[in-house]
């Protein structure tokens, strides 16, 4: 479970960061090379992602996005210093309650 966690963070880093550069580069006229970085970042996160121990793409997939909402949440904060409020922490919980029911183990 130690790999999958990290595969997702590091998918999740990546998604994030490679989306917040094409942001960057789009929305507040950072320099072109931004946005290149920030392709190449996000077509990295492609690859990350097929590194994830669950063999069935659609069910990964669906559980990172939870994964993915939580890391948002935290990246807002982090980075952009908007301070997440009740309802943020409440729907990245939700999120991860799911995800946690999608990837339990079946018999």
């Amino acid at each position: 479970m130690i790999r999958a966690t990290m595969v997702f963070i590091l998918a999740g880093l990546a998604e994030i960061g490679g989306g917040y550069l094409v942001w960057q580069w789009l929305r507040e006229g950072k320099s072109g090379w931004i946005g290149l970085t920030g392709g190449f970042i996000l077509f990295l996160y492609g690859v990350i992602a097929t590194f994830q121990v669950f063999s069935s793409f659609g069910r990964v997939y669906a559980a990172y996005g939870g994964v993915f909402i939580l890391m948002s949440v935290l990246w807002a904060w982090w980075i952009d210093k908007k301070t997440p409020d009740i309802y943020d922490w409440a729907g990245a919980i939700v999120c991860l309650m799911g995800v946690s029911i999608m990837l339990w183990p079946r018999s």
